[in-house]
C-alpha cells in the first residue's frame, strides 16, 4: 500500500488524463479511498458520462457539474455501491435529469450476519436506485465514446468495469488500484470471484487502467499479473501458516502483515478471511468454531 503523497490535492479541479476523459477528485480522503475517489467524466460532446459521482458532497457535485459545463449528462454510471463510490448520483441525477446506469443495487436481506454492524471498509449505499442496470457487455454510447461494461465480481458481488472503446482505458473502480490491492470482505466480496474477475481483465488488451483511487496503470496487465501472483503469495502464507498449526483470525495479522497502520488492522483481517473461505470451499481447510486448520 502507497503511502498518501503530501497536500495539495486537485481536489474538486478537473484534470484531463487524456482529451477523452475527465477527472475530478473527491474531498474524502482515508486509509480506504487514498486521496478521495476520483470521479470521471467521458466526452468531449454535447452529451457526457460520469463514471462514479462519488459521495454525496455539495462541493464536489458543483465542481463535477463546472466540469461537465454546458453538455448534457448522458449517463451517471457506477461501477459498485460503497458509500465513497454511489450517492451524489441520485442528487447529481435530481439537478440534472440524467439516468442513472450500471451496476446492480447490492441486496443485503438474508446476508451473512458479517454484514451487521458497521462496515470495515466504505459501507454500502443503500439508497442507490438505477434506472438502468448494465449486464455484462452491455454498452452506452454518446458522441465519439462507448462505454462498455464488464462484470468484475469480488471486492463486491455488484462491480462492474467499464471499457471505453475509443481509446483502450478501462474505468476499474476499486477491482484494480495504483496504490492498493482491493479490499475483499466476506460475505458479499469473494475472493473466489475476485480471483476469476483478475483473470478475466488478464486476458483482455486495455492500454491504461483509470481507478476511482490512485495514478492511472500504464502497464495493466503486468500489473494484474503481480496481484494474482500477491494473491497467490497470500494463500500459500496463510497453508503455511496453517501447517505449522491451527489458528484463530487475529492470529495471522502480526505474522502476515509486518508494520501494519493499526487502522487497517480489521481490513486485513478481513482479506485473509476472504481467502480463508475460499480455501475451505475448495477443500484445503476447515474450522471449528473460531480456529482454522488445513485438512
Amino acid at each position: 500500500m502507497a503511502e498518501i503523497p503530501p497536500k495539495p490535492w486537485p481536489t474538486g479541479l478537473v484534470e484531463r488524463p487524456e482529451p477523452l476523459v475527465g477527472r475530478v477528485l473527491a474531498p474524502n480522503p482515508s486509509p480506504y479511498t487514498f486521496t478521495g475517489t476520483q470521479t470521471y467524466i467521458v466526452g468531449t460532446g454535447d452529451a457526457v458520462a460520469v463514471i462514479d459521482p462519488g459521495p454525496d458532497e455539495p462541493d464536489h457535485i458543483d465542481a463535477i457539474i463546472a466540469g461537465v459545463g454546458e453538455a448534457r449528462i448522458a449517463a451517471i454510471m457506477c461501477t459498485h455501491t460503497h458509500r465513497d463510490h454511489s450517492p451524489a448520483a441520485a442528487p447529481l441525477a435530481q439537478r440534472t435529469g440524467a439516468p442513472i446506469v450500471g451496476c446492480a443495487p447490492l441486496v443485503l436481506e438474508g446476508a451473512d450476519p458479517l454484514l451487521d454492524g458497521p462496515r470495515l471498509d466504505e459501507s454500502f449505499d443503500t439508497t442507490y436506485a438505477p434506472d438502468r442496470v448494465l449486464e455484462d457487455g452491455e454498452a452506452m454510447t454518446g458522441p465519439g465514446w462507448t462505454l462498455r461494461a464488464v462484470h468484475t465480481p469480488g471486492h463486491t458481488s455488484n462491480h462492474l468495469c467499464f471499457a471505453l472503446e475509443e481509446t483502450g482505458a478501462l474505468f476499474t473502480g476499486d477491482h484494480v488500484m495504483g496504490w492498493s490491492t482491493s479490499v475483499v470482505v466476506p460475505p458479499d466480496g469473494d475472493m473466489g470471484d475476485y480471483m476469476a474477475s483478475l483473470e478475466k481483465l488478464y486476458a483482455r488488451e486495455d492500454r491504461v487502467y483509470y481507478a476511482a483511487h490512485g495514478a492511472p496503470m500504464e502497464k495493466p496487465r503486468q500489473l494484474v499479473r503481480g496481484m494474482m501472483g500477491h494473491r497467490r503469495q497470500r494463500e500459500n502464507q496463510i497453508l503455511r501458516l496453517l501447517g505449522e498449526a491451527p489458528r484463530s483470525l487475529p492470529e495471522f495479522i502480526p505474522l502476515m502483515y509486518k508494520g501494519l497502520d493499526p487502522r487497517l488492522d480489521k481490513a486485513a483481517q478481513m482479506s485473509v478471511s476472504a481467502h480463508l473461505i475460499d480455501l475451505e470451499r475448495r477443500g484445503m481447510v476447515s474450522r471449528s468454531e473460531e480456529t482454522w486448520q488445513t485438512i
